[in-house]
């Protein structure tokens, strides 16, 4: 398991789906720790356009094109990241932490 890798998740926590995938955007050395649970962005079939949202698709293991919402990161656990879809390239790991770094105001 690392950074940028999708998962599917079934049943998240409050939302409407049956199943939703993830990104994991927790930092490598969390997500090798014994911690239980890692933050994550979750991957939506609509944008509004916002340079928070990054367009992931077909390269990355998913079935459509899709974008990886920055805006709306979540705790998940990690017994819950079990059905892996696909990693991000490094270029999309790097427009990854674009986008976290405007959704989170860090400079």
């Amino acid at each position: 398991m690392k950074r940028g890798d999708l998962y599917r998740v079934f049943r998240p926590g409050g939302d409407v789906k049956r199943q939703r995938v993830f990104a994991i955007v927790s930092r490598q050395a969390l997500i090798d720790s014994r911690f239980s649970t890692l933050i994550c962005a979750p991957v939506f079939s609509t944008a509004e356009g916002l340079s928070t949202q990054l367009p992931v698709g077909i390269d990355e293991g998913l079935k459509h094109l899709s974008w990886i919402t920055c805006d709306n990161l979540v705790s998940i656990r990690k017994s819950e990241l079990t059905n892996y879809v696909g990693s991000l390239s490094r270029t999309k790991l790097d427009q990854l932490n674009h986008a976290l770094r405007i959704a989170l105001d860090v400079s």
